[in-house]
C-alpha cells in the first residue's frame, strides 16, 4: 500500500489500490487520485503531483511524496516467532528475560546492517530521509538536520531510507546521482557490517573458554576404528575435499559426510604427518542409530589450543571465516540436490534451535543459556551478511548486480526495468519464505519437512 507524507516524513493519507485515499486515522475514503491530481470527495483539488509522485504547490514547489511501504527485512518473522516460541518454552522469569536478550539481539542485528547502509551513504553525501529501528507507528521521533530518526512500535525490522532510492528524484543528493562506486559501498555496507558483528559475538562466545578445540588428533577412544589409518599427532587438512582449518570445518565435513555402497562411513581424508602432506583415502568410521537413522562416530579427541589474547583473534577470525564457508558451502549443498528441502529451515524452524539450545543451556545455568542464544545469533548475523549478497532480485547482492553492469556500461539500467525485477524477486521471495515456514510447521507436528 502507498501512503502520502510530508515533508516531515509525517504520514497524511493512505492511497489504496483502487486511486482512493483515505484519513490515517479512521481510514475514510477523503479523495482519490485524478490523474495528475488528488482530488476529494467533492471534486475539488487537494494536491497536485508531479511526475515523480512528488506533491506540489500551486507554485510548484515541493511539499510532499507518496511512497510505497516496502520495507520487508528477512529478520520479521524470525524475530516475531522468536518471541511466541520463547513465551512457551520457558518458565515465565527466565523466559522473560531470554525473549528480551533475544529480541536486543535480534535488533542489534538488524540495526548494525541498516547502521552500515546509513553511515557509508552519509559519507558518500546522499540523503538519508529516516533512520528507523523497529517496524509499524513511532513512539518516538526526532528531527536532526536533513534525518528523521525514529523508533518503532514493532522491534522486529527497521530501514534506511535513502533519497530516490527507489524512485526518481532531482535531488543533487539523491542514491541515483551518486558515482557508481560509492553506490556500490553504500549496499555491500549492510552485510560487512553483519559479518564485523559475527566476529564480536563469536569472539563473546569464545572468551569464558579456556582452552579452545585444534584439527590435531591428540587420542582415540578404546577400540576407535579410525586409529588403523589416523595417528595421534596428525593434523587434519581436508575431509572429502572439504578444507579444514577449524573443529567447526572438521564437525561440518564428517556430520555431512555419505555412506559408501557398503552403509558405511569412509570419508577420503588428508593429514599433514610429522611435516609432510599425507592423503589416507579412504579412512573407515563407526556409526550408530541416531532418531531411526545412521550417524558417523567420532572416535578420537583433538589437541586443546590455549586461550590467550592472540590466540583469541586468531580463532574468532578463523571461526567467522569457517562460518561463512559453511553457510557457503550448505548453499551449494542445496543448489547440487546434496541437502534436501527437508533440511533447510526458515524463521519457525530457526526459532525451535534457538529455543533448544537455550533450553539445553538453561540445564546449566541462565548464563549458558544466554551464551548459546549469542552463539546462535552469531550464525544468524554470518547467514544473514552471505545470503544478503547473494545475486538475487529484491536482495543487496542483486542491487550491486545491477551497480555492476552500471559500471561496466557506464550507463544505469532503466530504473523502470530493475523496479520490475525487483519487484518480482520479492515476490518470489516472499513465497519461498513462506514454503520454508510451511516446512517448518510440518516438522514441528510430524517430525519432518517438505521432501523428508
Amino acid at each position: 500500500m502507498k501512503h502520502i507524507y510530508d515533508n516531515d516524513g509525517e504520514k497524511l493519507f493512505s492511497v489504496r489500490k483502487d486511486g482512493t485515499v483515505a484519513d490515517k486515522h479512521n481510514k475514510k475514503v477523503v479523495g482519490k487520485i485524478d490523474g495528475d491530481k488528488i482530488i476529494d470527495n467533492d471534486g475539488k483539488i487537494m494536491y497536485k503531483m508531479s511526475a515523480r509522485n512528488k506533491l506540489v504547490d500551486d507554485n510548484g514547489e515541493e511539499i510532499g511524496h507518496i511512497r510505497e511501504n516496502n520495507f520487508i527485512y528477512a529478520g520479521v518473522l524470525a524475530a516475531l516467532a522468536v518471541i511466541i516460541t520463547l513465551v512457551c518454552v520457558f518458565s515465565f522469569v527466565e523466559s522473560a528475560l531470554l525473549i528480551i536478550i533475544g529480541v536486543l539481539l535480534f535488533e542489534l542485528i538488524i540495526f548494525i546492517h541498516e547502521l552500515g547502509h546509513f553511515m557509508t551513504a552519509k559519507a558518500s553525501g546522499v540523503k538519508v530521509n529516516e533512520f528507523a529501528l523497529g517496524m509499524g507507528p513511532r513512539i518516538l521521533r526526532f528531527k536532526k538536520g536533513e534525518t528523521i530518526y525514529s523508533l518503532r512500535l514493532l522491534p522486529i525490522g527497521g530501514f534506511c531510507a535513502m533519497e530516490g532510492e527507489d524512485e526518481e528524484s532531482d535531488n543533487p543528493r539523491a542514491f541515483g546521482k551518486a558515482a557508481c562506486w560509492k553506490r556500490i559501498i553504500i549496499v555491500v555496507a549492510g552485510a560487512v557490517m553483519n559479518i564485523v558483528l559475527g566476529f564480536i559475538l563469536m569472539m563473546i562466545t569464545l572468551m569464558p573458554n579456556s582452552q579452545f578445540a585444534s584439527t590435531t588428533i591428540s587420542k582415540f577412544h578404546e577400540n576407535a576404528t579410525t586409529s588403523a589409518s589416523l595417528k595421534v599427532g596428525d593434523e587434519i587438512v581436508s575431509i572429502n575435499g572439504y578444507r579444514v582449518y577449524t573443529s567447526q570445518d572438521l564437525s561440518f565435513s564428517l556430520v555431512t559426510a555419505n555412506q559408501n555402497s557398503d552403509g558405511e562411513f569412509a570419508p577420503e581424508i588428508v593429514v599433514r604427518r610429522n611435516g609432510e602432506t599425507v592423503n589416507l583415502g579412504n579412512v573407515k568410521f563407526g556409526s550408530r542409530e541416531v532418531d531411526g537413522k545412521k550417524a558417523i562416530v567420532l572416535d578420537f579427541y583433538v589437541a586443546p589450543i590455549q586461550n590467550n589474547f592472540w590466540n583469541l583473534i586468531a580463532e574468532t577470525g578463523k571461526g567467522v571465516v569457517s562460518t561463512v564457508r559453511l553457510v557457503w558451502a550448505s548453499l551449494f549443498g542445496l543448489i547440487t540436490g546434496r541437502f534436501g528441502f527437508n533440511e533447510l529451515a526458515g524463521p519457525i524452524g530457526m526459532t525451535s534451535a534457538i529455543s533448544q539450545v537455550a533450553s539445553a543451556g538453561l540445564q546449566s545455568s541462565f548464563g549458558d543459556a544466554v551464551m548459546n542464544i549469542v552463539s546462535v545469533m552469531m550464525m544468524i548475523t554470518v547467514n544473514l551478511g552471505v545470503v544478503n549478497l547473494l545475486p538475487l532480485p529484491a536482495l543487496d547482492g542483486g542491487r550491486l548486480v545491477f551497480l555492476i553492469i552500471e559500471l561496466i556500461r557506464r550507463k544505469p539500467v532503466s530504473a523502470k526495468y530493475e523496479g520490475w525485477v525487483h519487484a518480482i524477486g520479492m515476490i518470489v521471495l516472499l513465497a519461498f519464505m513462506a514454503l520454508i515456514s510451511f516446512s517448518d510447521i510440518l516438522r514441528l507436528f510430524t517430525g519432518t519437512g517438505l521432501g523428508g
